[in-house]
């Protein structure tokens, strides 16, 4: 049976690279709440959703590592 385990020493290009993506959308996300005053916008709604959850997921990947149980 194969378990998926979470580990910090798979540090690595791909794990920086999806930090930068989720901080950018949730960065994205309030300064153009600050700048514009909307923050219930569906469009940066849409592009925050896809940054954030790329972001998320690459993480999850990049640092997953598959381990084989018998």
């Amino acid at each position: 049976m194969k378990t998926m385990q979470i580990r910090i020493k798979n540090f690595n290009i791909y794990t920086i690279f999806s930090l930068i993506v989720l901080i950018a959308g949730l960065l994205l996300y309030i300064f153009w709440g600050m700048r514009y005053g909307v923050w219930a916008d569906i469009g940066i709604y849409s592009i925050t959703i896809v940054l954030v959850l790329s972001g998320i997921i690459g993480l999850i990947l990049s640092l997953s590592q598959e381990k084989e149980q018998e």
